[in-house]
């Protein structure tokens, strides 16, 4: 994990060593109800719900970087001066 002061915001980085994100899957994961577990474990809101509350309440940005058998990184910027909640 890091985390850096840009101009106008901050931006925090977590990084696994995993297998890495498959392309069709990435392009998913932010999507309500989606996820890779089998019926019954888990219900595919957490990243949905992270991106909300990190795009829409806060003003920020929410993305993932990763090359099957690479990893994968999670990178979440948040603005120096945040939009009240509403």
């Amino acid at each position: 994990m890091s985390t850096h002061r840009l101009d106008s915001a901050v931006e925090i980085r977590v990084q696994d060593n995993g297998m890495g994100i498959p392309g069709s899957v990435k392009d998913k994961i932010f999507q309500p109800f989606f996820t890779t577990k089998p019926s019954g474990e888990g219900t595919g809101l957490g990243l949905s719900l992270s991106y909300d509350i990190i795009t829409k309440s806060h003003g920020g940005q929410l993305s993932v970087k990763s090359q099957e058998g690479q990893g994968a990184t999670v990178v979440v910027q948040l603005p120096l001066s945040m939009r009240p909640m509403s």
